[in-house]
C-alpha cells in the first residue's frame, strides 16, 4: 500500500505532516491567523488519512494470523475472524471513498443552507428534520457543526438556516445532498392523520476562504445589525450583535448570528459571502442566486432528488442513483453512507463517460 501514489503514498504525506508540524512549533505561526488555519487543516487531513492506512495495514495484519492460527472447529476464532473481516472491509470502503475526492475543493469544510418549501409548518419541519440527519452525519464522521444563521418556523421547525460542517473532505463527502429533498408522511401536525408531501432545498458551497482572493469593496456592500434570535441551547447564542450583509453587485445576501462579538459575526458574514462569490464566479452563467436555485429546480414535485417516503412504505431513494434502502430510521439518524458513496460512483461514472466523449 505504501509504495503507491497519490492518496496511498504514506511516506510522503508523513514527511509533509513533519513539516507542517515543524512550521506550527515556530514563533510567530500564528501572527498570520489565516495561513495558520489552513496549514492545521491540512495537517488535520493528513493525519487522518495517515491514521486509517495504518489502521489498514494492522487490520490486514490481524486478520492474516487468525487466518493461520484459525482451527476448522475452533467457533470462537472463527467468530473473531469474521468481526476482523468486517472492520477490515468498512475501513477500505472508506479508503475508497476517498480516492474518488478528485477535485481541489473536495477537501474543503462545507457550508450548507437548507430552506424549507412552500407548505408553512410542514415544510418547516422538515427542513429541521434534514437539519438533524446532517448533525447527526457529522456526529458520525467525527466533524464539527458551526451554524451561523438561523429563521425559526412560525409554529414549528425553521425557515432557513446556514451553517458549517468542518473535517476532512466535509464538502466531498457532503456535495450530493446539493438539491431538493421530498419528504412523504401522516403528518403530525393533521388532526385528520392525512398523509402529506413536503419539499425542502439543500445547498452545499465548498469552504474555499483559505485558498481564494475576492475584493469587495466597502461601496458595494450594506451592513446592517439586528437582534439575533433562535433556538437557543445547542443552536444559537442570544445576542444584540447579528449581521446581515447585502451585496449589491450580485444580489447576494448573507447573515451570521451566532458569535456575541458584531465584529465576529461581520468576519464571519463575510466569509461566507466570499464563499457564495467564489461560486458564482466559477460559472458566469449564474447572474444571481435566483437564477442558481432556478437550475437546481422548483421545490416541488417532479424536481427533486431524492425521496423519503414514512407511509404507506418505508423507503429512501436517490432519484440520480437509483440507489434506495428501506432503513428510513436509520437514514435519518445520520447512516448516509450508502447514499453518499452511490453519488461519487454515479459522479465518478458521469466524468469518465464525458472524457470519452471528448476523446
Amino acid at each position: 500500500m505504501t509504495g503507491l501514489g497519490g492518496i496511498f503514498d504514506l511516506p510522503r504525506k508523513a514527511t509533509r505532516l513533519r513539516e507542517l508540524e515543524a512550521l506550527a512549533g515556530e514563533p510567530g505561526f500564528w501572527e498570520q491567523q489565516d495561513k495558520a488555519q489552513t496549514q492545521l487543516k491540512e495537517m488535520n487531513r493528513l493525519k487522518a488519512e495517515q491514521t486509517s492506512m495504518l489502521q489498514i495495514d494492522q487490520a490486514l495484519k490481524e486478520v492474516k494470523e487468525l487466518a493461520e492460527l484459525a482451527e476448522p472447529n475452533d467457533h470462537a476464532m472463527w467468530k473473531d475472524l469474521e468481526s476482523n473481516v468486517a472492520t477490515l472491509t468498512m475501513q477500505i470502503k472508506k479508503l475508497e471513498r476517498e480516492t474518488k475526492f478528485t477535485e481541489t475543493v473536495d477537501k474543503d469544510d462545507a457550508l450548507l443552507t437548507i430552506h424549507a418549501g412552500a407548505g408553512g409548518t410542514e415544510s418547516c419541519d422538515w427542513a429541521e428534520m434534514l437539519m438533524r440527519m446532517y448533525e447527526r452525519y457529522a456526529e458520525r464522521k467525527g466533524f464539527t457543526t458551526e451554524i451561523t444563521d438561523i429563521q425559526l418556523g412560525d409554529q414549528a421547525g425553521i425557515k432557513s438556516i446556514t451553517f458549517f460542517i468542518r473535517g476532512p473532505y466535509a464538502y466531498g463527502t457532503l456535495k450530493s445532498e446539493a438539491g431538493v429533498h421530498r419528504l412523504v408522511r401522516i403528518s403530525p401536525f393533521d388532526a385528520n392523520k392525512r398523509r402529506h408531501t413536503s419539499f425542502a432545498s439543500c445547498d452545499v458551497l465548498p469552504d474555499v476562504n483559505d485558498d481564494i482572493d475576492i475584493k469587495i469593496e466597502d461601496k458595494d456592500i450594506r451592513v446592517d445589525t439586528y437582534r439575533a434570535h433562535g433556538a437557543g441551547g445547542q443552536h444559537i447564542n442570544k445576542t444584540d450583535s447579528a449581521i446581515r450583509i447585502t451585496h449589491f453587485p450580485s444580489g447576494l445576501v448573507v447573515a451570521c448570528q451566532n458569535q456575541r462579538s458584531q465584529i465576529k459575526n461581520r468576519e464571519k458574514a463575510m466569509q461566507i459571502l466570499k464563499i457564495r462569490l467564489y461560486e458564482l464566479e466559477l460559472d458566469k452563467r449564474r447572474q444571481s442566486v435566483e437564477k442558481r436555485y432556478d437550475e437546481k429546480g422548483e421545490m416541488a414535485w417532479g424536481n427533486q432528488i431524492r425521496s423519503y417516503v414514512f407511509m404507506p412504505y418505508q423507503m429512501v431513494k436517490d432519484h440520480r442513483t437509483e440507489f434506495e434502502t428501506s432503513q428510513v430510521d436509520k437514514v435519518m439518524d445520520g447512516d448516509l453512507d450508502g447514499l453518499v458513496d452511490a453519488y461519487l460512483e454515479y459522479q465518478a461514472q458521469a466524468k469518465l463517460k464525458l472524457g470519452q466523449s471528448h476523446g
